[in-house]
């Protein structure tokens, strides 16, 4: 596995055993290439993590190998890496890792983290995210063009309720994700609400082309704006990371006018360096930025009154929340 090398993070030294570790076979990446990746976005994944409670996805053998999801803060994290205590929909707790360097990146790159997945709030306040997001996940017979049209359709609605922007990425599959920068001032309940406004109104744009159907039985060969990603304990893989895929692909940060020509193929762990040393972080003015969902929060409260749409399933681990509708598989029911 070659002797253990040191790399410097904006001052801090992050060491690196087992360099040459292969994690993903087909291109021949090591654990070394994934850390020299991250170093070389480090200031746009340090801007998509800094000071979230973050989830790490890890594949201590590659992508060959065991994958898992780590919530809480390893035992072994050096002191210098912050935590935040959040609560899950279960009633249980657990402190997260909050990266504030690019070296917590590499430090969890060490341990075969591919993926960081940050929650929508800062560590400062864990109760009141700071990004509305917006999942826009291809079902079988569609694909990311599909995505991507949705996408145009959704940053209209976005600009006609309160004058949102939203910032567009590659999920690093075959969907597109855009974040909205907002006032951390509503809870998880109210933003997952905004979100399923946002969708029903795409939807009704888009009837033949977006839905919000939780069962997939119902979705059909439609984009499915998975409004669920929106609640506590629920996140999506940060802009830059790499995801667990054979071609090592990464999240990608996009440009509005880049949606529709750019293609996630386009973005991995070999060519994204390059792209960030030309341009940058095309996302670096969203923390500039902190828009307000109260128009989002009036078309959900007409949505409701005028229309009869109330709340929609939660996921199935959750404990049944006030106003949801009956958690069951639409041809269950019938069966029943």
């Amino acid at each position: 596995m070659g002797e253990a090398v040191e790399l410097e993070a904006f001052g801090r030294t992050v060491r690196l055993s087992s360099p040459d570790k292969v994690f993903f076979p087909e291109r021949g990446f090591t654990k070394l290439d994934l850390a020299q990746y991250y170093l070389a976005v480090g200031p746009g994944i340090l801007r998509a993590l800094r000071d979230r409670p973050t989830t790490l996805e890890r594949c201590p053998d590659g992508v060959t190998g065991e994958n898992f999801f780590q919530k809480r803060a390893p035992k072994n994290m050096p002191d210098w890496i912050p935590t935040a205590h959040i609560t899950f929909p279960s009633g249980r707790s657990a402190d997260e890792m909050c990266p504030t360097e690019v070296a917590a990146v590499l430090w969890a790159a060490q341990f075969g983290t591919l993926t960081f997945h940050p929650w929508p709030v800062r560590r400062a306040d864990v109760d009141h995210p700071d990004e509305l997001r917006i999942d826009l996940d291809p079902q079988p017979g569609t694909d990311y063009d599909d995505a991507v049209r949705a996408a145009h359709e959704l940053r209209a609605v976005l600009d006609e309720f309160g004058g949102l922007r939203g910032w567009p990425k590659t999920s690093g599959g075959r969907g597109l994700h855009v974040f909205v920068p907002i006032e951390p001032r509503w809870t998880f309940t109210q933003v997952r609400r905004a979100a399923i406004a946002v969708g029903r109104e795409l939807e009704r744009r888009m009837p033949e082309q977006v839905t919000t159907k939780w069962w997939k039985e119902e979705r059909g060969e439609r984009i499915f704006v998975d409004y669920n990603q929106t609640a506590r304990d629920r996140t999506i893989a940060s802009a830059y990371s790499v995801r667990p895929h054979a071609h090592a692909p990464v999240s990608a940060p996009l440009k509005w006018e880049e949606v529709g020509d750019a293609h996630p193929r386009d973005f991995d762990l070999a060519t994204m360096p390059g792209r960030f040393a030309q341009l940058g972080d095309v996302h670096a003015d969203m923390d500039d930025h902190a828009f307000s969902l109260d128009a989002l929060l009036e078309l959900a409260t007409r949505d409701e009154h005028e229309h009869g749409l109330g709340d929609l399933p939660y996921p199935p681990e959750y404990p049944k929340m006030p106003g949801e509708p009956r958690r069951v598989q639409p041809s269950r029911a019938r069966k029943a």
